[in-house]
């Protein structure tokens, strides 16, 4: 067999991190923007724990939870917690919460920072060898704002 010389990659680039601004292609809130909070990445389950019939991808999936948007309301009871140090259990508030759910990382779509426009993202290798984010209308590099 013959061994072929490989250069070395630099490490891939992830498509949307937190902070990017993005918008929903589908669902309830379809059309809104929002910034990333956090981004969930599964691993890929262990296929002899999986079943057959059961729906979505092997490979796990990314999901990215966007400020504001997605939003669920949960009902929660009041109750005590017991704290280590003090002798007089603790009240938590109970109420409605709202919480922002996760949207798979298909259903949004990257926001230009230069142009605007919803945008495909292209990756290029700079001279120091770095990958970045290039925006497919503009072809500025998409930098995030932290």
């Amino acid at each position: 067999m013959a061994v072929r010389a490989t250069q070395p990659r630099s490490p891939k680039v992830p498509e949307i991190r937190k902070g990017d601004t993005v918008v929903i292609l589908a669902g309830k809130d379809a059309g809104k923007r929002g910034t990333v909070e956090r981004v969930i990445r599964r691993t890929a389950a262990p296929s002899a724990a999986r079943s057959v019939f059961r729906r979505g991808s092997s490979a796990g999936g990314v999901s990215v939870v966007i400020e504001g948007l997605n939003i669920a309301k949960r009902h929660t009871k009041p109750r005590q917690t017991a704290g280590t140090s003090d002798r007089v259990p603790k009240m938590q508030q109970g109420g409605i919460l709202e919480i922002a759910q996760p949207l798979p990382v298909s259903r949004v779509m990257l926001v230009c920072t230069n142009c605007g426009k919803p945008t495909r993202i292209a990756h290029a290798t700079l001279d120091t060898g770095r990958r970045v984010r290039v925006c497919r209308h503009c072809g500025e590099q998409l930098e995030v704002k932290s």
